[in-house]
């Protein structure tokens, strides 16, 4: 179908003003916060579940291949557009349709904020548990599309633990329910398979997410150590212990002396790591774990530590924590951000060798990562300009990833595969799984139309022979 009939078509379903295919246009759709690029047909905004049917059933008939967006703020690549594929915008359906204290559930659209959600809960004494890091501009359909975390997911768990229905489009334009308001729906667990399939699936319209009563009481450290590996140690230490707090969060001096000229956390630039524990729940019993955790952290050789006095001084320490990945562009004009996972016992191992890794490539690497469940977040800085370095970067990236698995982890806790980890994907599962996932992926989208290219390596064998 020629480009004009196609979009003509499309404004005949949303309106001629909510259809952009002008160069400029396509041209700020066509990447996220990952590495890759792509070029859009078009970018068609819709703003109810009837317009996205419509719109998937037009391209479904075309063979016309797309992809749901909401903020862009993928890290992997997978809100990438295919080349001459359609970009279905959610962001303007954004609206929260319910909030029902009683049963503790709300239900909101895909394009609103995380922290829109969080700020409408918070006059009622509720909140929604899964806070990335990116919770002011993240999208609660792309939470659920990579089946985000955030400092909270150590006591609280991620997004799949919180969704309890979606209303999706799926691949031919039918409109389903997964899931519901009863609790243990029968049958196989669909909203599972949705949560973190990267937008493959489907696109959710709708999302039905668990709330929860704001704690009585909440206790935030911040512990300063000489090693990292000792911060590391300390995570494992506590956990050990029996405690487990509702977030336990490290930053490497690099990232420390970059926050610090960025929002002035009241960090010390000269520590080797920072470890911020906070503590929440029943205010009895509170203060004898966090002095047990001072104990832990005394005995891993801590240099200081402290209590954030009031609100406003935890606030202080969590803009240092969530600025973090904004603040290090002041070192280089680009990062990869590495996402992988390993055992907490394996942390210290894990820290150790991505050092090694950084000394490999002559790469500075920072280090800001959820210590409480081995979730890595190295940053790769690199000049895009540098064609030597990027190669390097890549390189470097991947033996990251390669690392994490051969400790008993794996290469993703929150920011998913997309595009930049396909043949990473063969350091975790065989080639039956691999073909098992495509079976699924095959038997919901036979034509591979919604979000192409994504998740599963397209070259299998060159994945696995890698």
């Amino acid at each position: 179908m020629a480009r004009d009939a196609l979009v003509a078509e499309l404004e005949r379903i949303v309106g001629r003003e909510n259809v952009r295919s002008k160069p400029v246009d396509l041209a700020v759709y066509g990447y996220d916060a990952g590495l890759a690029t792509g070029r859009p047909r078009a970018v068609v905004f819709v703003q109810t579940t009837e317009q996205v049917a419509q719109v998937v059933k037009t391209l479904y008939k075309k063979g016309v291949p797309y992809l749901a967006r909401g903020a862009g703020t993928n890290l992997s690549g997978g809100t990438v557009p295919p080349d001459g594929g359609v970009v279905i915008e959610t962001a303007r359906m954004n609206r929260i349709l319910e909030i029902d204290l009683e049963n503790q559930q709300a239900l909101v659209e895909p394009g609103v904020f995380n922290l829109t959600l969080q700020n409408a809960l918070a006059p009622h004494g509720y909140y929604y548990a899964p806070d990335p890091a990116s919770q002011k501009v993240s999208t609660m359909g792309g939470n659920v599309g990579e089946n985000s975390g955030g400092p909270h997911c150590l006591k609280y768990g991620v997004t799949s633990n919180h969704v309890l229905g979606l209303e999706v489009v799926l691949p031919s334009g039918e409109v389903v329910w997964l899931g519901g308001r009863a609790p243990d729906t029968p049958g196989p667990d669909l909203v599972g398979l949705f949560v973190g399939a990267e937008g493959t699936l489907g696109i959710a319209t709708k999302i039905l997410v668990r709330i929860m009563r704001a704690p009585e009481r909440v206790v935030t450290m911040l512990a300063i150590f000489e090693s990292l590996e000792s911060a590391g140690q300390t995570v494992s230490d506590i956990i050990a212990e029996g405690i487990i707090p509702a977030t336990l969060e490290i930053m490497d001096n690099l990232v420390i002396r970059a926050v610090e000229e960025s929002v002035h956390a009241g960090y010390p630039t000269d520590a080797d790591a920072v470890l911020i524990i906070e503590l929440d729940g029943l205010a009895d019993g509170m203060d004898e774990q966090a002095d047990r955790i001072m104990e832990l952290c005394e005995k891993n050789g801590v240099v200081s530590a402290r209590k954030a006095k009031d609100a406003t001084e935890r606030a202080e320490l969590w803009a240092g924590r969530k600025g973090a990945f904004g603040a290090v562009a002041r070192l280089r004009p680009s990062y990869l951000v590495c996402d992988g996972t390993v055992p907490r016992t394996q942390l210290p191992a894990a820290l150790a060798a991505v050092r090694e890794v950084g000394r490999k490539y002559d790469l500075m690497i920072g280090n800001v990562f959820h210590a409480g469940d081995g979730n890595l977040h190295p940053l790769i800085l690199f000049d895009a300009r540098d064609p030597d370095e990027m190669a390097r970067v890549h390189k470097a990236g991947s033996e990251i990833l390669k690392i994490c698995a051969e400790l008993g982890g794996t290469i993703s806790g929150e920011h998913g595969i997309g595009t930049e980890k396909l043949k990473e994907m063969a350091f975790v599962f065989r080639r039956a799984d691999i073909e098992f996932m495509r079976a699924i992926k095959a038997a919901l989208d036979p034509k591979n139309l919604c979000n192409p290219g994504k998740v599963l390596p397209e070259e299998l064998d060159a994945a696995l022979a890698a």
